[in-house]
């Protein structure tokens, strides 16, 4: 039962993140208004904004006007929902740290951080764009966090200072790539979120998560062209493939590291 209410809850939350990143790309207030329909503009009623649920029961289409309701709205809800649901079931154990406060507060900032990143996964893919308050929120949030674990006397003040230098390296190994390409190769947003993702897996799981993204987004790229897809030149969104990089690194960063240092002994 605790799952359970744990992924209705997280698609909930994906519900208000599906707000959040329309209406704040798109000039409207997301705390303001009720939700209508991106089509007709028409103002939604209670049973039409269950999340999941109205858009099975809708058959993905407007009750008025019949256009598609975007896939990325079941998607995003879902995505949370799972989030959540990983949250209760696994997270909450693995990020546990016995000292308190942070057996409560590390669980909650990783929480935070994939909210987050939620947020800058579906923004990126379905606009092309890294909002700054994300990349804001994702900073201030794991330099914060950071520091109370410094404090506590469990991240050695050196690997801080070492995540740091990891993002802003990062960042300007980015913004060669973005002044070299003019904008082509890489976008601006993905310049800055280099800097939260830096400092997010520190060194050595920052090489490891640039040097997933770019062989998972080169791969992606490749299998595109071949399929028609994508036409050569055409820009695909870069962030999709840092969050998988870093989720990656993450959790095998430091293995994958190792393996391959051994290789070069």
């Amino acid at each position: 039962m605790l799952f359970v209410i744990a992924f209705i809850f997280g698609v909930c939350i994906g519900s208000f993140l599906n707000v959040l990143i329309y209406r704040s790309l798109n000039g409207y207030s997301p705390y303001k208004g009720r939700s209508f329909c991106d089509s007709c503009k028409r103002q939604l009623h209670w049973y039409e904004n269950i999340p999941l649920l109205s858009f099975l029961v809708l058959q993905g289409k407007c009750r008025t006007c019949k256009k598609k309701i975007p896939w990325s709205y079941p998607l995003v809800e879902f995505t949370t929902g799972l989030l959540f649901l990983w949250w209760a079931s696994l997270g909450f154990a693995f990020f546990r740290l016995t000292q308190s406060p942070l057996q409560v507060m590390q669980p909650l900032f990783w929480l935070a951080i994939g909210i987050i990143l939620v947020i800058v996964f579906f923004t990126d893919l379905l606009y092309g764009i890294i909002p700054d308050y994300t990349v804001g929120l994702l900073t201030i949030i794991t330099l914060s966090y950071r520091l109370i674990l410094v404090s506590a006397g469990i991240m050695r003040p050196v690997d801080f200072g070492l995540s740091i230098v990891s993002g802003l390296v990062a960042a300007g190994l980015f913004l060669g790539l973005f002044v070299a390409t003019k904008g082509r190769g890489i976008g601006f947003g993905d310049v800055k979120f280099a800097i939260p993702m830096g400092i997010i897996l520190g060194f050595p799981k920052v090489i490891v998560g640039f040097f997933l993204s770019f062989v998972i987004g080169g791969v992606l790229g490749i299998v595109l062209l071949l399929s028609r897809q994508k036409k050569f030149g055409q820009t695909v969104p870069f962030g999709p493939f840092l969050i998988a990089g870093l989720l990656i690194s993450l959790v095998w960063g430091n293995p994958i590291w190792h393996w391959y240092m051994s290789l070069l002994s």
